[in-house]
């Protein structure tokens, strides 16, 4: 499918990628509405395997990758799933006690975009945990369709317990310095904002693209911010202004990025919503933030 280029596709079909992404549009409607595109030699499967993750081709650190130490754990989520299941990583070399991040999935589980984003943060020089909200369900399926039906069974207010567990888990593992922050992705940026939100000892919050709180809760925010947008994704970022305008309200320490003519998404590098540029400055900007703030 190399002939597509994202540049010759219409905002409309990555707005309808946006949609079926989120579950607004079941897989048929999704083909059907698409079909619309299909011209010029286009055809509904070659776009559908365009706009499609690939995730096999798109790892930038592997999970076998020397410098690191990486695998699978277990931690209590009492009030949550019960006990989930997540990534924790950090580097080989590490000789004292590093700050934590959690990295929070967007809304299909812990897949391999999330656990390598696990393992780029551990490179980093921190130690971070990928939890799998699916864990309860059997953990991500393996295919994005299914954990976001997966996904959309879970409790939200469980949900966000499972995330505040995985940040007192961290907060006291062995490794960990004790400072933690969090950086989520899509439904993880909403979590890392409700984080913010209900966690008083967070070190530092960076919400990518996520869903903000109510007015009414922004007092709680104890951690600082960096916030990244997508200037084409107005479902999430219509809610900026008001977001913006209770932080300064309330003297709440923030920094936030609106990066023009990217969508929803830019960050992740396995699908054609992913910019390079962007992505690339965005996460030196969350890692320089987390090396300020964790230290």
């Amino acid at each position: 499918m190399s002939q597509i280029k994202k540049e010759d596709l219409s905002q409309d079909v990555f707005d309808l990628y946006d949609d079926y992404a989120h579950n607004r549009l079941d897989r048929r409607a999704f083909m059907q509405k698409l079909s619309l595109y299909a011209v010029g030699g286009l055809t509904v499967p070659a776009l559908m395997s365009f706009l499609m993750p690939d995730y096999k081709n798109n790892i930038q650190v592997g999970a076998d990758d020397p410098r690191l130490k990486s695998g699978y754990i277990n931690y209590a989520s009492p009030k949550g799933g019960g006990t989930i299941k997540g990534l924790l990583s950090k580097p080989t070399d590490a000789k004292r006690k590093l700050g934590g991040i959690i990295v929070v999935h967007e809304n299909r589980g812990l897949n391999s975009y999330i656990e390598d984003v696990g393992r780029r943060a551990a490179l980093a020089g921190f130690v971070s945990l990928a939890p799998d909200a699916l864990t309860p369900l059997g953990g991500y399926p393996g295919n994005d369709d299914k954990g976001r039906e997966l996904q959309a069974q879970r409790n939200k207010g469980e949900m966000e317990e499972d995330f505040i567990a995985a940040f007192n888990y961290l907060k006291n593992h062995e490794d960990c310095s004790g400072k933690v922050g969090v950086v989520g992705f899509c439904f993880g940026g909403g979590i890392a904002n409700t984080m913010a939100v209900r966690v008083p000892e967070l070190a530092a919050a960076v919400p990518f693209y996520g869903a903000q709180p109510a007015a009414a809760d922004v007092p709680k925010i104890n951690a600082p911010l960096m916030l990244h947008y997508a200037s084409l994704d107005t479902r999430i970022t219509d809610g900026w202004p008001a977001y913006e305008a209770a932080l300064k309200a309330n003297g709440k320490k923030y920094q936030a990025f609106i990066y023009e003519n990217v969508n929803h998404g830019f960050h992740n590098d396995t699908t054609p919503r992913y910019d390079k540029t962007v992505a690339e400055l965005a996460w030196k900007r969350t890692i320089d933030f987390f090396t300020e703030q964790l230290a």
